[in-house]
């Protein structure tokens, strides 16, 4: 917990402002600040924070990418939309993302013999289970159509 700390005569010569606007913004909510005494003590993420510097606890490096996919498969039974559904949530429960795990959610319309398969996590991920229901689904080996031996 050694996050630099800042008085608001150090915010205000580092932004080139007076002290008193620096203190505008602390009463007005725009600067995050914590008092301590009678003094003022600014966190360098809230400074970061007003001047557009790098957000607190984002990697300065890259940006955050999450995508968002849905997948309407028509002509699925309920027993294959079972099995599909089992497919799918099992990659991304194997998935090697940890920080950012997929999340995945499957709808199965009965009337309409219609499943839709939401995907919501990151590019490659994301891409991998695109892949493996592509591979699944171009594949005539009966797993739509309920034609899988032993059934």
């Amino acid at each position: 917990m050694s996050e630099e700390m800042y008085s608001v005569e150090q915010v205000a010569e580092r932004l080139g402002l007076h002290v008193r606007t620096v203190r505008g913004y602390i009463r007005a909510g725009r600067l995050r600040a914590v008092r301590i005494g009678k003094q003022y003590r600014i966190a360098r993420a809230d400074l970061d924070a007003l001047t557009g510097g790098p957000a607190p606890g984002r990697p300065v490096g890259g940006a955050a990418v999450e995508v968002s996919s849905i997948v309407q498969i028509d002509g699925v039974d309920r027993a294959a939309a079972d099995r599909l559904g089992t497919l799918v949530l099992a990659s991304a429960n194997t998935s090697h993302h940890p920080a950012h795990p997929l999340r995945i959610q499957t709808v199965h319309d009965e009337e309409r013999n219609r499943m839709k398969i939401v995907i919501l996590g990151g590019a490659s991920a994301t891409a991998e289970v695109l892949h493996l229901l592509d591979a699944v689904l171009d594949v005539d080996n009966g797993m739509i159509a309920g034609e899988v031996d032993g059934a």
